[in-house]
């Protein structure tokens, strides 16, 4: 597979600063060193976790907030006209100047322990984001507690989590386990020296993060069983080694997303629709064609990264795209 150089360097930078360039200008992004708090006080919404169920297993999700993309209409989309993302925007009753985009991790109770997909912004990437350790604790565990966190790619939305903002690890007790592709191309003293200067904080974000969890690292091919009931996906285009999750348990099944996609409004009406973020944006559509033709076929629940919470759903072919079906919101886990 072929990366165009310049397109993917740009990528991974705008995808490292995301949540805050989302909100910020870059001055102000760059300039920003301190944790944000998660809101709180009587105006703060309640705690934001859901649960269902997957088998014998239990599925948890917790909502980190979200960030905001400025004037969406301008470059978030880069293969077709403003005009058209405007009007899918206001057809999806979302906001032109300023698109919410949530972050939702997932926890997986299995005998081994429990399991996280991706960690978040650990409250270092914007004030709207960095509501995980308090929704965990909401809902009855804590970052000690987890056994195993399990990445899809490592853009900062996904890893800052990781570590608080002085570098220690948040999971004190956990094994980490990474695509071994998307690691190898982070990992790249060569990628890294001809990075851009600009781009080279997107590398040393990566290691950053990962530095502290060294002797607790386990890297899998595209296509590994990390544990029984957890098969990897490869899903790439977004990063190099994206990778999905196939969880499953006795006939149940749901679909660990990921990046496939960002918003369901735009990319799932849209598949053809190229976003900023994704690092090889041919192979990012193809991608997600593939995954939400199965998925719709075989009438698969999913979690994605970027949907509105609860974050799971169903998708249904509809026209020359999808559509997302929400799934039902019940009060019993």
């Amino acid at each position: 597979m072929e990366f165009d150089r310049r397109s993917l360097l740009q990528a991974a930078g705008l995808a490292l600063a995301a949540p805050a360039l989302l909100r910020l200008g870059l001055a102000e992004a760059l300039a920003q060193g301190a944790p944000s708090t998660p809101s709180s006080g009587p105006s703060a919404q309640a705690p934001g976790f859901y649960r269902f169920r997957l088998g014998s297993r239990v599925v948890t999700l917790l909502n980190d907030g979200f960030g905001s993309r400025p004037n969406p209409t301008q470059g978030f989309v880069r293969n077709v006209e403003p005009a058209q993302v405007e009007a899918a925007l206001r057809e999806a009753f979302l906001p032109t100047e300023q698109m919410p985009i949530p972050y939702t991790a997932t926890v997986l109770e299995t005998p081994q322990g429990l399991v996280l997909f991706d960690t978040g912004t650990g409250g270092q990437l914007g004030r709207t984001a960095g509501n995980i350790p308090a929704n965990m604790r909401a809902a009855g565990f804590s970052p000690d507690d987890i056994a195993m966190v399990v990445m899809t790619h490592f853009h900062g939305d996904h890893i800052s989590g990781l570590t608080d903002a002085a570098g220690n690890p948040t999971f004190t007790k956990a094994e980490i386990v990474v695509p071994k592709m998307e690691w190898d191309f982070w990992m790249d003293d060569g990628q890294m020296s001809r990075a851009p200067q600009g781009m080279k904080g997107a590398f040393e974000n990566v290691r950053k993060r990962f530095a502290p969890y060294q002797g607790r690292l386990r890297q899998i091919e595209s296509t590994a069983e990390v544990a029984p009931g957890i098969q990897a996906q490869p899903t790439f285009g977004h990063t190099p080694g994206h990778t999905s999750y196939l969880l499953s348990d006795g006939n149940e099944q749901v679909m660990l997303l990921g990046d496939v996609t960002n918003r369901p409004e735009l990319n799932l009406a849209h598949p053809g629709w190229h976003l900023v973020f994704d690092m090889d944006a041919a192979q990012a559509e193809a991608t997600r064609r593939k995954v939400f033709d199965r998925i719709a076929e075989e009438r698969m629940r999913c979690i994605g990264y970027h949907f509105p919470f609860p974050a799971n759903g169903y998708v249904a072919k509809e026209a020359e795209g999808y559509r997302f079906v929400p799934a039902n919101w019940s009060s019993e886990a």
